[in-house]
């Protein structure tokens, strides 16, 4: 675009202005909240042992899944090129025909309202399973104690990203849980940015700043509402169980990898 030498002057003043002004309010906005913790994965190898731990195991997890979930393993969780990779795998361990990894920052890091971004790319095909989700730090019995699933996608259903809480009163179990869904076509493709805002009066969930899911503390009571405690974060890729396997598993998509870019936490000051 041309600009005539005499609107020089007066464009480049407003530009300046303009940018005066986008800083003054990025300073505010950033000015509101502090990172409170954050793995960046820029490492080479196992995950951060300071920042996470692993559940192992086999025999479903609670949802008919397919997997055995391994530790220490590279094969299934390994940071490089600057993101955390968790990849499913078509083999034999354990007793179980794939494997994958869970990783938590139970007993390591937790928090109480705040702000949770991940940046990730998803697997897909049918029968995969990724989920960025959080736990009550004293879940006792679920889902009496609390689950906010910030993201679940199943490969069956390609770019269709679900956002719910479980609780006592609204659960899956009973067909009552609360949740939404935001069709995003590129989630395998490309990467994108899922948030909670966690306050003491609601949970809010977003992609990339577009908010699909909202769950106000209306009653406040904690069959409703256990989330006044400290959560956890969990990063892991199913396979196949109740919901990810519902239309079966295809084995030819294997190995598959969950890209993970960063986990950040903020908390407002």
């Amino acid at each position: 675009m041309k600009i005539k030498l005499r609107n020089t002057v007066q464009c480049c003043t407003a530009a300046l202005l303009l940018l005066s002004a986008v800083n003054c309010a990025s300073n505010k906005t950033d000015s509101n909240r502090k990172l409170i913790w954050s793995d960046e994965f820029n490492g080479k190898g196992l995950p951060d042992s300071l920042k996470w731990k692993y559940d192992v195991g086999g025999g479903g997890y609670g949802n008919n899944e397919a997997q055995f979930y391994t530790k220490n393993r590279l094969e299934n969780a390994r940071m490089e090129n600057g993101n955390l990779i968790i990849e499913a795998r078509k083999e034999n361990w354990e007793n179980s025909k794939y494997t994958s990894a869970r990783l938590l920052t139970k007993g390591k890091f937790s928090f109480q309202y705040g702000t949770v971004e991940v940046r990730a790319k998803l697997p897909k095909g049918r029968g995969t399973w990724p989920a960025i989700w959080m736990m009550s730090e004293k879940m006792k019995k679920w889902p009496d104690d609390g689950e906010l699933d910030i993201m679940e996608h199943v490969g069956f259903n390609p770019g269709y990203i679900h956002a719910s809480v479980h609780t006592k009163k609204y659960n899956h179990i009973q067909g009552t849980q609360k949740t939404d869904t935001l069709v995003v076509k590129d989630v395998s493709e490309k990467f994108h940015v899922y948030k909670a805002e966690w306050t003491p009066e609601k949970i809010d969930v977003y992609i990339d700043d577009q908010k699909f899911f909202t769950y106000e503390n209306k009653e406040k009571t904690y069959e409703a509402w256990p989330f006044d405690q400290p959560y956890f974060i969990i990063l892991n890729l199913a396979v196949g169980g109740f919901w990810g396997g519902k239309e079966g598993i295809d084995d030819q998509i294997f190995p598959q990898k969950y890209y993970i870019d960063y986990v950040r936490v903020y908390q407002t000051q």
